[in-house]
């Protein structure tokens, strides 16, 4: 064991056991002064999302950097293991090709600023709430409580819609009047809902409009602004306010029906 171990710990060796503990001290010193450098500074101007990233690659790049620092101070041939690397990289490629092309896409949608977490989006088919923005894909969390992982690279070729993406937005209620109502009154009873409703933002002011004659009645949309937060609540706030309207003023909201008749 002793002989073994002084075949081992040579001069050399321990010079360069030694050399390496200094080289990896080094570079850790210096990965953290950059990563900190990075916080103070990119917090200021990025969002969160984004310094979560390039402290991602910084770490990568610091893994990197050790490794090739410890292949060469070990006299290890380089040349062939990047050869090696190379032809593994070739059939590994193939078949990551989707994988490279989701972090492609995922740089794309931190530089784009078009979503960060926190907002309720739809693609395509799918609607949720952001939880994370990660390297190959986007999770959300459906009002259902499910998590669902969009790839990036679906998200940037696919129409991405953010629901809170601004501040404010536009909710329109279709109310529909019988032919049978004086319809003058009709358009002042609406038009008085958004007094009525705390969550209707005064600016934009709210838009009254007939949108056409139906098979049932008239076609009236009451568009209101609200803050993009308050949707739900003000959603509910509004038809029924709409409703408690109509019926005060006596104006009925049509329906279908069914006439039945009774044959001897």
């Amino acid at each position: 064991m002793k002989d073994l171990a002084k075949e081992f710990f040579t001069p050399e060796m321990v010079s360069k056991l030694i050399t390496t503990v200094i080289g990896l001290a080094f570079f850790w010193l210096v990965y953290m002064g950059v990563s900190i450098l990075v916080k103070r500074v990119a917090s200021k101007k990025l969002k969160p999302n984004i310094v979560k990233s390039i402290n991602k690659i910084l770490k990568f790049c610091f893994y990197v950097l050790v490794v090739f620092y410890i292949l060469r101070l070990f006299n290890i041939d380089l040349t062939a293991l990047l050869g090696a690397a190379g032809i593994a990289g070739v059939a590994i490629g193939f078949a990551a090709q989707t994988s490279f092309s989701n972090i492609i896409s995922g740089f794309f949608i931190i530089a784009e600023h078009a979503l960060k977490v926190g907002d309720y989006i739809t693609v395509e088919d799918v609607s949720g709430t952001v939880d994370s923005i990660d390297m190959l894909s986007v999770k959300i969390k459906t009002p259902e409580n499910q998590m669902v992982r969009i790839p990036n690279e679906t998200i940037l070729k696919t129409n991405l819609h953010n629901t809170s993406f601004y501040p404010t937005r536009r909710l329109p209620v279709s109310v529909l009047v019988s032919y049978d109502t004086n319809l003058q009154q009709a358009l002042d009873v609406v038009s008085c809902v958004p007094e009525k409703c705390s969550f209707v933002l005064a600016d934009p002011p709210p838009v009254l409009t007939c949108d056409g004659f139906g098979e049932m009645g008239v076609n009236l949309t009451l568009n209101v602004w609200i803050n993009s937060g308050d949707l739900f609540a003000a959603k509910n706030q509004v038809f029924v306010a709409v409703k408690q309207s109509l019926d005060e003023a006596g104006i009925q909201i049509p329906f279908s029906q069914i006439s039945l008749r009774a044959k001897n």
